[in-house]
Parts: C-alpha cells; sequence; structure tokens
C-alpha cells in the first residue's frame, strides 16, 4: 500500500468563534491568576496546565481527523461473466464474418470473447496492470442449466473479488430464477462498480411452432375413447397447417391438423381409445414445418396406466320421473359402472325395489364406497334423508374425493338442502320464491360458456365446432329450477339461452370443487330429451363423462384398505405437490387418527419420507402433506400406514419446469437496466471492440480515502481525562484547593 497522510480539522462557524473566545479568555485569566500570586513557579506551571487543557478541549471541539490516502499495490481485475444456461442454445446470431452468413448458436457467438488475448490492456497508457478472470453462471438448479439465476451471478462475482475495475456481462438477459437482478445491480452502483453489458441474441423470436403442454391424465380405462387436449402456440408470421400425431409405446395411434394463426396459440384435443391394461408411453409429437427452426420443443412425452374400471355409483331419488329413469339406464348398460339406488317414494309406505336398490340411506361406512353420488328431487324430512345423513355426504365429498350431483325437480325438495350442511356445497342460490322452479310449455335450450366449449364434461363430439352445433340443436327442456345466481368460486359450463336472473342468464350446468371432491349442479330434469332421434349417443356419453370425472380424482390409486390421490396431476419442477390418503380401518369405516407416511423416490433414486397429517371437522378420515419435486420424469410414491399397516404405491409424472425455452428473444431491457443502474454500458455484441477501448480509457480508480476521528476516539478521551486527573492533583499540591 502506498498513500498520503495529513491532519485535518472540520470546525463549524460557531465553534471555531467559540474556540477562540475560550482561548482569549483562558490566556487572560491564567495570566491574571498568575500575577496575583507573585508570580510563584509552582502556580506559573498549574496555569500553564489549566491553558493546555482548555486548548485540548476546543481542539476537540474542531473536531480533529486524521486523513490518509491510500491506492493498493494490487492489479485490478476485470470479470468477463458468461450466461451458460440454456436459452443460450439458441440458434439466432448471424455471422456477418463469413460468405453465406452463418447462423450460430449465442453460446458459439460468444467464444472468441473467452480468449484472454481479447482482453488485452497492455496498450493503455493510464492503466496499471489489469488482470482478467472469466466466471460463468446459470442457476443452484440441478442441473443448473435449466434456468437463469443473473442476480445471483452479479451478486458471486461482488464477493469473490475485492479489486473490481468493472465486470462485462455476457448474456442474453433472460433471468427466470431468483431475485432480480436490480437488486445486484444497486449492490454494484453503491461499490462504485461498472458492469458493462453484451447483448448476445436476437431482439425477435425465431419462426418456431412449438408443443407447449399436454393435459394428459395419469390414469385411463381400457376400451373408453380418451380426450388429449394439447397447446400448440407459434411465433410464424403466417397462418399455418400442422399435424399433431400421439405415439403409445412407440406406434402412432391418432393424428390431428392443427390450423394456427401467425404469431397465436392453439388449444386442441385428439382422442385414442385404449386397448389391453397395463402401464403405457405416451408422445405426442408435432410435425416440424419448413419454417420452424427448432426441433427440440416438438414432441412430449408422459407415461400412463391403462386399468379396468369399475365405478360405484349412488343415485338417490323422490319419485321415478322421467330423468331417473333414463339416468338409470344409461349408468347400468356403462360396464364401467356398478349403480345403486335408493327410492324413497316418500308418500308411499314403502322404498322402491328391484334389482340394485337399497331401502334405506348407506351408513357413513357403507357410503364411503361409493365414487359418485347422484342426489335428484329429495332433501330433509320424513320418510327421506336426516341432517346427519347430509353431514355424511359432505364428509364423503370433503375427505374422500367422491362426487356429488345435484339434480333438482318440480317437487322442490332440495330447497330444504339449504339449511342443512350440504348448504356450502351447493353451487347455486336458488330463488326462495320459485322453490319448485319455471315451467313453459315453450322449450328453453343450453347455450355453452366459454368454458363450457372447453370443458371436457361438455364434449359431446370429437371438434370444437361439430360440439357447438350438437348442444345449439340438442332437444330443449319444458322446467329449470329458479336460481339467482352461481355461487363465487364455481365454473358455469351453460346458462339457458334466453332466461335471466339477478346475475345475468340463468345458470344451469354448474361445477365447483369442495375439498378434495367436486360437485356439479344440473339446473333442469330435461336432458333425458337428448335421446330424441339419435337413442343413446349424448345422453349416455354426457352422465358417463359426468361419473368419470367426479370420480378420477380418488380413482388414481387405491387398494383394498388405502387410497392415495394427489393435487396437481401433472406437476412441473417446484411446484408444490398435495397427498391425500384414506385408510380403512378394520370395521371398514375410515380411520381419522395415526399416521401416513409417504416416501417418494425420485428418478435419480434419491427419497424422501413426508408424513401425512391427519384432518379434522370436515377433513376428518383423510391425511395431507406437501412436498416439491425438484426432478423431472417419474417419481414412485409408496404410502404406508402405521397403525394398520397398509400400504399402496403410484406413479407421478413430473414434467420439466421450462424456465430454459430455446427460441426467445433476448431481454436487451434487461441488460441496459443493469447497465444504467451501475453507471455502465450496454452494447450489442458487434460493439465489443469499441467497448474494449472505452475500458482501455477508463482512468484509474479514485484513492481509497480513511478518516480516523481522533476527537472521538477513545484514546483522546482517555488522555483528555489523565490530563484532568493531573491538573486537579496539582491544585492539591499547590494548595489553591
Amino acid at each position: 500500500m502506498m498513500g498520503q497522510e495529513g491532519l485535518s480539522f472540520l470546525p463549524s462557524g460557531l465553534a471555531t468563534f467559540l474556540g477562540l473566545g475560550i482561548l482569549v479568555a483562558a490566556v487572560y485569566f491564567c495570566w491574571t491568576a498568575w500575577r496575583r500570586s507573585g508570580f510563584r513557579p509552582a502556580i506559573g506551571w498549574m496555569e500553564l496546565l489549566r491553558f493546555v487543557l482548555l486548548l485540548l478541549v476546543v481542539v476537540t471541539l474542531w473536531q480533529p481527523e486524521w486523513v490518509s490516502f491510500s491506492r493498493s499495490d494490487q492489479s485490478d481485475v476485470l470479470v468477463v461473466l458468461t450466461d451458460v444456461s440454456d436459452s443460450m442454445q439458441t440458434k439466432d446470431v448471424i455471422d456477418d464474418t463469413s460468405a453465406d452468413r452463418q447462423i450460430r448458436s449465442r453460446e458459439k457467438a460468444i467464444v472468441p470473447f473467452m480468449e484472454d488475448a481479447y482482453w488485452d490492456f497492455s496498450s493503455a497508457e493510464n492503466a496499471r496492470s489489469t488482470r482478467v478472470v472469466f466466471e460463468t453462471f446459470s442457476s443452484q438448479l440441478e442441473p443448473s442449466q435449466q434456468a437463469s439465476d443473473l442476480n445471483a451471478g452479479l451478486m458471486q462475482v461482488l464477493e469473490n473479488h475485492s479489486q473490481l475495475r468493472g465486470v462485462v456481462l455476457l448474456s442474453d438477459g433472460d433471468w427466470n430464477f431468483g431475485q432480480p437482478p436490480i437488486q445486484a445491480a444497486t449492490r454494484y452502483r453503491m461499490k462504485g462498480v461498472p458492469v458493462f453489458a453484451v447483448g448476445i441474441g436476437s431482439r425477435t423470436p425465431l419462426p418456431d411452432v412449438e408443443l407447449v403442454g399436454m393435459d394428459a391424465p395419469t390414469f385411463a380405462v381400457a376400451h373408453k375413447p380418451l380426450r388429449i387436449p394439447f397447446n400448440v402456440s407459434s411465433s410464424l408470421g403466417q397462418d399455418r397447417n400442422v399435424f399433431v400425431r400421439l405415439y403409445v409405446d412407440g406406434e402412432q395411434v391418432a393424428e390431428e391438423l392443427v390450423q394456427i394463426a401467425a404469431m397465436g396459440k392453439k388449444t386442441q384435443s385428439l382422442t385414442w381409445t385404449p386397448g389391453a391394461v397395463g402401464d403405457v408411453e405416451l408422445e405426442l409429437v408435432l410435425t416440424q414445418d419448413s419454417m420452424d427452426l427448432i426441433e427440440e420443443n416438438n414432441r412430449i412425452t408422459a407415461p400412463m396406466s391403462v386399468r379396468k374400471e369399475q365405478l360405484k355409483v349412488l343415485v338417490v331419488e323422490s319419485y321415478p320421473r322421467w330423468e331417473y329413469r333414463y339416468l338409470r339406464n344409461a349408468l347400468e348398460r356403462d360396464p364401467g359402472v356398478e349403480v345403486t339406488c335408493l327410492l324413497f317414494h316418500p308418500k308411499l309406505p314403502q322404498v322402491g325395489g328391484g334389482r340394485s336398490y337399497i331401502k334405506e340411506f348407506p351408513t357413513a361406512s357403507e357410503l364411503s364406497r361409493f365414487d359418485v353420488v347422484f342426489l335428484g328431487d329429495v332433501g330433509i324430512g320424513p320418510k327421506q334423508m336426516t341432517e346427519e345423513q347430509t353431514l355424511d355426504l359432505k364428509q364423503l365429498v370433503s375427505s374422500q374425493a367422491s362426487g356429488l350431483v345435484f339434480i333438482p325437480g318440480r317437487y322442490g325438495w332440495q330447497e330444504s338442502l339449504a339449511s342443512s350442511p350440504l348448504e356450502e356445497l351447493y353451487p347455486v342460490i336458488t330463488d326462495p320464491e320459485q322453490p319448485k322452479g319455471i315451467g313453459s310449455p315453450d322449450k328453453g335450450h343450453f347455450s355453452l360458456t366459454e368454458s363450457g366449449r372447453r370443458s371436457l364434461l361438455t364434449k359431446l363430439a370429437d371438434t370444437d365446432d361439430e360440439n357447438a352445433e350438437i348442444w345449439r340443436r340438442l332437444p330443449g327442456f319444458n322446467w329449470y329450477a329458479g336460481i339467482q345466481r352461481a355461487k363465487v368460486g364455481t365454473e358455469i359450463l351453460a346458462v339457458h339461452e334466453r332466461a335471466s336472473a339477478e346475475a345475468g342468464r340463468v345458470p344451469l350446468i354448474v361445477t365447483k370443487t369442495f375439498g378434495t371432491g367436486k360437485v356439479l349442479f344440473m339446473g333442469t330434469d330435461g336432458a333425458w330429451r337428448w335421446r330424441e332421434g339419435v337413442e343413446d349417443r349424448y345422453h349416455y356419453r354426457f352422465w358417463g363423462q359426468v361419473a368419470r370425472w367426479m370420480a378420477y380424482q380418488r380413482q388414481k390409486a387405491q387398494g383394498k384398505s388405502m387410497r392415495l390421490f394427489f393435487s396437481p396431476e401433472r406437476p412441473r419442477v417446484d411446484d408444490q405437490v398435495t397427498l391425500n390418503a384414506n385408510v380403512l380401518d378394520e370395521l371398514g369405516g375410515f380411520q381419522d387418527e395415526g399416521s401416513v407416511v409417504v416416501e417418494t423416490q425420485a428418478p435419480s433414486g434419491k427419497k424422501e419420507s413426508i408424513r401425512l397429517q391427519p384432518g379434522e371437522g370436515d377433513a376428518r378420515g383423510l391425511f395431507s402433506g406437501t412436498f416439491a419435486p425438484k426432478e423431472p420424469g417419474n417419481y414412485r410414491l409408496k404410502a404406508r400406514s402405521e397403525e394398520t399397516g397398509a400400504s399402496i404405491e403410484t406413479d407421478l409424472s413430473v414434467y420439466g419446469a421450462h424456465r430454459e425455452r430455446q427460441g426467445r428473444q433476448a431481454r436487451f431491457d434487461v441488460l441496459e437496466e443493469i447497465a444504467s443502474v451501475t453507471h455502465g454500458q450496454m452494447v450489442d455484441m458487434h460493439e465489443v471492440d469499441r467497448l474494449l477501448q472505452h475500458l482501455r480509457e477508463m482512468p484509474e480508480p479514485d484513492p481509497v480515502l480513511h478518516r480516523t476521528r481522533l476527537w472521538a476516539h477513545p484514546v483522546w478521551c482517555g488522555f483528555l481525562i489523565f490530563m484532568m486527573g493531573i491538573f486537579w492533583i496539582g491544585r492539591k499540591m499547590t494548595g489553591t484547593i
């Protein structure tokens, strides 16, 4: 280290005037006291000591500081920080030095800047020796290249180097993980270290047609049509037609033509009917367009289990109206459904009987075996349900992932549910002035909402246009329930074509999620009329879809004495996955105490144990917990009850986070902000030579200023106290006190 030193004072105007006055007064009084003593030598020394003490006090008021300037003998450090995340694989940099203007990846375009010879500062006249250090950054994930943590990369450089001359940041500016880079830029500004950003890549996205996502379920039912939605996006400047093909274990089973608009997105689906039971591998492939420059994002794979289905459905009704009769027939003729019926006949001495009929409402343990319950025109009252039974139904949906379908009727008995535990599940607010609904000789019709056009429940055809046409020409109905509006948190799939209520057109098909289960409200009893001219084509398909959609959650993984299900169904890396389990005790009821442990095994083999906690209230009988998968691929889940010893295994497919996606435009705006905040520069990669010249012409850093505040230093304070002590002792010895 080398530098300069000196003593400085920082007195204010008042302190200067007051100090000089004190010193002048001190000289006068000290001289007067010595003269009165007859110029005794001892008194003279004491008055001199008094003056010195006052002088020291005045000097303290003038704030003396010892100032030194230093400059490090070490070389300055210039860090060249390079982005090595996956987005740097994007091929969108045109090589102007080649005759054919070859397109290179961002990663290869910065290779010339990674050599020591390029950053040679020996020709700089006013600069000392500058040492160039090359560092890289991506993220702290595994693998790290899957994300860009620009803030962490800059902060790491600041922590590792003390003599920073500056940082040259070679990046496309894409950050998708960690804290905003403006935080690091602020720290750089406080330290006086500029960041010189070099933008790598193009300001516009590459021409690309991308298969964004596939919403495939985790399991399918053998010999039942399965609809698989998918999303396609395009950055092309014109409309294109592409094919999406579905492969199962390497064999093509379906194909769909997608017409996608310029710079647009399209959601579509294809249909496949699984064959034999077993585990299969699905692969969705987007055929590459001639203008599509990125092939890596044209395929998605996902595992799936094909099972033999046997849903257990309970239908509860008051009288055998037409909707009940045709619904019962539709479910009984479905080979994957086992139907149980309860027909109350409130005004008759006996309940309905026959094949698949029961004589009374199931107990709580008996009710727990049903996947879906259809609740017709029934309520709380004599020879119908009790409030305790409605509480069992609520518990079934909330903690056991079953589905509940409300189908009110012209007797209006469901109105009594408004004061029961099922009121919280009811997805609509009924009109108390019209408890028996509204009838009309003029037929009403359904009108699908935007949600209804996308929903799997209302798909009566394979294409959107054909489906919309079918709903327009379905036979109408002459009665619908009196409804004011749908509740908050519900999804309206269909409304009355003409009739309106206080919040718009009357909602007729409404769904909601409650706890772990699902609820559906059908506001008319005229769906059986859909058979007119087409027999069971639409009526059977609709109610079959409803039953499977509502039972899907609890069908994911279930054994004889245990059930395990999770949400979301197809999570991505770092998503929070909720694990739920039900455990049967020896009597067939659901256990609500004890513990359930789920062991997860990641694709890499890493294991983690999650202890599920028992629920309370409506969630009794449910064990829940969460975990966040850190790897893409297939997770193996194994749940075990420590009390009963029951266990069950299932798979969880986790998609990659897709943080780093090739083909996106470079984020030059991010780089410009970092450079601006740190008083640096942002240049295009073709202007790096100009940046290098600027770095060579940069002046030497200002010397570091060090100030030592003598007036506030403990040694100075101790010295003043010591001198005052000597003065007091001297006065005692001379007899002046």
